[in-house]
């Protein structure tokens, strides 16, 4: 009777889990996940493609290979998921962002779906991961006012113009992908992924002189593409206690198939005529190469320390351009982020609750992938502080609840500064699924 509750037990989980799935996915597509005015540049602004566990270490997981979490930034670690596990990772996050400029201050609050992810051993030394993850996050909405010198009838009169800036969408990925271990020490994988999504971008310019025409542009792209990612990972026993992972990744960089268009409109107040000129991309959008280093030290498994480094090609992509438009000054450049972090657990498997908590820490500094009227964007500064926090009971004892805070600064003198306090939840399922039951 036992083993058939437990196997009852098990088949609801996995409707939960499928059902949970679909949900994200349509979760996925409809939040932007930001507030940021920097969203209206290039495709978005970028998302952190890492779980619950490597959050907690500000993103920190080149050379992690976890057993019992799943480490996306490199498909090498996969080889690493325990057997006869299956594991379901997913998150959220919530932050509140203040923007200044100016001596002008704002704040706003968002709350979106960060990811979802699952894995499972497959073979003996093969590891197999699927899952949902943002790519690029697009969302703004503000204005400006300004005055003009004069009216267009001549008059002394002052006129007026508003500004008003908006944006919505972004890009999304689902992937599939394995990591093998060829021979003890080494690791290799493969994250082959669907990259889909879209964007709308709105420029309005409205004047209070009723005989000046108003001029709105709306800029539009949709993508249906792929992305692909490679991984290896290489680990020595340096001493009986002390090991060290090398980890290498690289992202193929391509064109997808999808150039931008830009509608614009001249509307006349007086008359109720509207002139509409589309304007097409010269170019096909871009996703850069993209090349990942990093290493990690492992005691005991007690403690884990780790350092990243990546570097993603963006200079070598083409700049959005339009035909009959004048450039906009937005130019690509190189992005590089460094990331230090670690991770602490006195005793994973040990009886007491506090020795069993995974505590978390990171650090680390991004340039911008692009540049305003030949002003470098805003430089990121960012740290983190999180908790792996085990889920205790008479049936599961090796799931965690991932909670982690973090900080980021945006900063640019020349234009908008950004400082964002973000709470970051995720929870890791873990169950033996392919253990057989025996009957009582």
């Amino acid at each position: 009777m036992e083993s058939k509750i437990k196997t009852r037990i098990r088949e609801m989980k996995k409707v939960l889990i499928t059902a949970s799935m679909v949900a994200a996915t349509v979760a996925a597509q409809a939040q932007s996940g930001t507030n940021s005015p920097y969203s209206q540049y290039g495709l978005g602004s970028l998302s952190e493609q890492a779980g619950g566990f490597n959050r907690g270490m500000n993103g920190l997981g080149q050379g992690f290979h976890e057993h019992n979490q799943i480490n996306y930034l490199n498909p090498a670690s996969y080889a690493s998921i325990d057997s006869l596990s299956f594991i379901f990772d997913a998150g959220i996050s919530g932050h509140i962002t203040n923007y200044s400029e100016g001596g002008v201050k704002v704040n706003a609050k968002n709350a979106n779906f960060e990811y979802l992810v699952a894995g499972f051993r497959a073979a003996k030394h093969l590891g197999v991961s699927f899952g949902i993850l943002p790519y690029t996050n697009i969302g703004y909405e503000y204005s400006s006012t300004n005055k003009l010198g004069g009216s267009s009838t001549g008059s002394s009169s002052t006129t007026s113009y508003v500004n008003s800036y908006s944006g919505s969408g972004g890009l999304h990925q689902i992937y599939l992908g394995v990591g093998w271990s060829p021979v003890k020490g080494l690791a290799v994988g493969v994250n082959g992924s669907y990259l889909w999504g879209d964007y709308t971008r709105s420029v309005v310019n409205s004047y209070t002189d009723a005989y000046a025409n108003t001029l709105s542009r709306y800029y539009s792209a949709s993508v249906n593409s792929y992305k692909v990612d490679f991984g290896l990972q290489y680990t020595r026993k340096i001493t009986k206690k002390d090991e060290l992972t090398l980890g290498l990744t690289y992202s193929l960089g391509h064109k997808l198939g999808a150039a931008p268009e830009c509608n614009e409109i001249s509307n006349n107040s007086q008359t109720g005529v509207a002139d509409t000129t589309l304007h097409k991309g010269l170019s096909e959008l871009e996703i850069p190469a993209v090349y990942g280093v990093g290493v990690m030290w492992n005691r005991s498994n007690k403690l884990k320390l780790g350092v990243d480094y990546q570097l993603q090609k963006w200079g070598a992509v083409s700049d959005p351009q339009y035909a009959g438009m004048q450039n906009h000054g937005l130019v690509y450049s190189d992005r590089h982020k460094l990331t230090l972090g670690g991770e602490i657990c006195p005793k994973e498997n040990g009886r007491n609750f506090l020795e069993r908590v995974h505590y978390r820490f990171g650090a680390s500094y991004a340039t911008n992938y692009m540049k305003i009227n030949n002003q470098d964007g805003p430089k990121e500064y960012s740290v983190s502080a999180g908790f792996g926090i085990p889920i205790m009971n008479g049936y599961n004892n090796r799931s965690l609840l991932n909670i982690s805070a973090q900080w980021v600064k945006q900063d640019c003198k020349a234009f908008v500064t950004e400082n964002t306090f973000r709470i970051n939840i995720g929870l890791t399922f873990n169950e033996r699924w392919f253990a057989k039951w025996k009957m009582e």
